[in-house]
């Protein structure tokens, strides 16, 4: 079993990274192989809507000038998805929103080939609007027909600066939690 996961931060191994890290490395005492994707200074555009990802049936992306076409293949290989943003405005980054955008198209298109899979969203917030980030990542899970596990909070982890994260024990409960809960579930459906 794989989980991918998905930095869409602009800051590579800030505080958004720290929190998926804790997440990985539960999966991994599982068992459970991972890898890191981060999306700082990978060129990433939206959806253009051409609808070439239907005609082809090939399950990627008809635009091949960007990054989001090997983020869609990941996808595809992996049993688990994490994407994972920091919160600005009280939303995702835009290389996460076009990402969600590109691959859930791409999906649609290609008979819910996301379907079934496991994923988690884990946000880093200064202050406020985490929930939204939370939730805009979430919808694209439950469109996408994949099983979302909980932790014992919301996937939520606070920290301005870089390493901040660090010092927000609650956050990183809730991470390492959601990590146990997410290899149990894909253990159960693997199984």
């Amino acid at each position: 079993m794989k989980v991918v996961a998905f930095n869409g931060s602009v800051h590579k191994d800030g505080n958004t990274a720290i929190l998926v890290k804790y997440v990985l490395e539960e999966l991994e005492k599982e068992g459970i192989g991972t890898e890191l994707v981060q999306l700082s200074g990978k060129s990433i555009r939206g959806c253009i809507a051409c609808g070439r990802c239907g005609v082809n049936q090939d399950k990627r992306c008809a635009v091949k000038k960007d990054f989001a076409g090997e983020c869609i293949e990941k996808m595809c290989a992996a049993d688990g998805i994490i994407l994972a943003s920091p919160t600005y405005f009280a939303d995702v980054t835009a290389e996460m929103k076009a990402l969600i955008d590109r691959a859930g198209m791409v999906a649609k298109m290609n008979g819910d080939m996301f379907r079934r899979k496991v994923g988690a969203a884990v946000v880093a917030v200064r202050r406020g609007g985490a929930i939204h980030t939370f939730d805009t990542i979430n919808h694209f899970f439950f469109i996408s027909q994949m099983i979302v596990p909980g932790s014992n909070y919301w996937n939520v982890g606070i920290g301005m600066d870089r390493g901040e994260a660090e010092g927000d024990e609650e956050g990183i409960t809730t991470m390492r939690v959601l990590g146990q809960n997410m290899a149990w579930l894909l253990k159960k459906i693997h199984a």
